[in-house]
């Protein structure tokens, strides 16, 4: 073999050689010099972790968030007036309208000074230091001939019919529910009226009890009054009292019939002060006072539903 072949099957060899090497690693890049001039490498990053989140239990919601609680006065008594609201109905903003369209022909205006429910001897006896009040009347005209004339026959009919309308209606229907829950189980209050049919057809003597927060106390051929603001069993003198009074007056001259719903609350136990003076505000706000005279209204449409034709 001559001398160049043999120096071409060398490097034959060396590059066969070569190929069957793993390949030379390929250092780090530098990437910025240290303080003593010198370059170092930057070893990868490691991968980026996250937080485990807890995992959703399918079979319980998620916690919401706490709503506040509202919080006013005479929570209680607004309770029981929007509750009659959303009895009847009117519980939207449309609905509200049509609630204003319906009880338009009912009026609200103030109890006089004069009036003789002030002078009465039950508000002498259940008002004795005089505490202020709040009062307020709903008055309603209906034509005598939208009357049904069996209650025009006999005097006094009117009134009770009227007064039958206010306690088995629709407006008094929450509030029947609420005092029954609370107070028909007691063996006391067995001879009340409670029952719808009971309520309708009562002709409301003195004496007669309505479901544990209204008692008669007087009754005339236009006129019935209830004490009311707490349960007849309490006989004395109450924090929470007032008289309620329900009248139907036949006006022929003027071809009418006038229903009243008259309303004197009051703290029976209000004491004077050191000088002499007693509190010169009544027991209700005056936005309890508006809501009861809405209820008022309700009271009065549902009530006029049963006398007339």
């Amino acid at each position: 073999m001559s001398q160049r072949s043999k120096a071409t099957e060398g490097r034959r060899a060396i590059e066969k050689q070569k190929l069957h090497q793993s390949p030379r690693a390929i250092p780090p890049k530098p990437t910025k010099p240290t303080s003593t001039g010198k370059l170092h490498t930057t070893a990868p990053s490691a991968a980026p972790t996250f937080p485990t989140l807890p995992r959703a239990n399918p079979t319980k919601p998620p916690p919401r968030p706490r709503m506040l609680e509202p919080i006013a006065a005479g929570a209680k008594a607004m309770g029981i007036f929007k509750a009659a609201f959303a009895a009847t109905g009117w519980t939207t903003l449309g609905a509200t309208a049509g609630y204003m369209f319906w009880t338009r022909k009912t009026k609200i205006v103030d109890v006089p000074p004069t009036d003789y429910l002030f002078n009465s001897t039950f508000y002498a006896r259940y008002n004795p230091n005089n505490a202020p009040v709040t009062q307020d009347l709903a008055v309603r005209r209906v034509p005598l001939t939208q009357i049904k004339p069996e209650l025009l026959e006999k005097e006094g009919k009117l009134v009770e019919a009227f007064c039958a309308g206010v306690w088995s209606g629709l407006g008094f229907a929450y509030q029947r529910r609420f005092l029954e829950k609370k107070y028909r189980a007691d063996p006391i209050t067995q001879d009340h009226l409670w029952d719808t049919k009971d309520l309708q057809s009562s002709t409301y003597e003195v004496g007669t009890k309505i479901t544990d927060h209204f008692e008669v106390i007087s009754k005339t051929p236009s006129s019935i009054i209830v004490r009311c603001g707490d349960s007849p069993r309490i006989q004395d003198v109450r924090a929470s009292d007032g008289l309620f009074e329900m009248t139907a007056e036949v006006k022929k001259d003027e071809g009418v019939a006038e229903f009243g719903l008259k309303s004197i609350f009051y703290n029976g136990l209000a004491q004077p002060d050191k000088e002499s003076k007693v509190p010169q505000q009544g027991p209700m706000s005056t936005w309890i006072q508006w809501l009861h005279q809405q209820y008022d209204k309700v009271l009065m449409e549902t009530a006029i539903s049963n006398v007339s034709k």
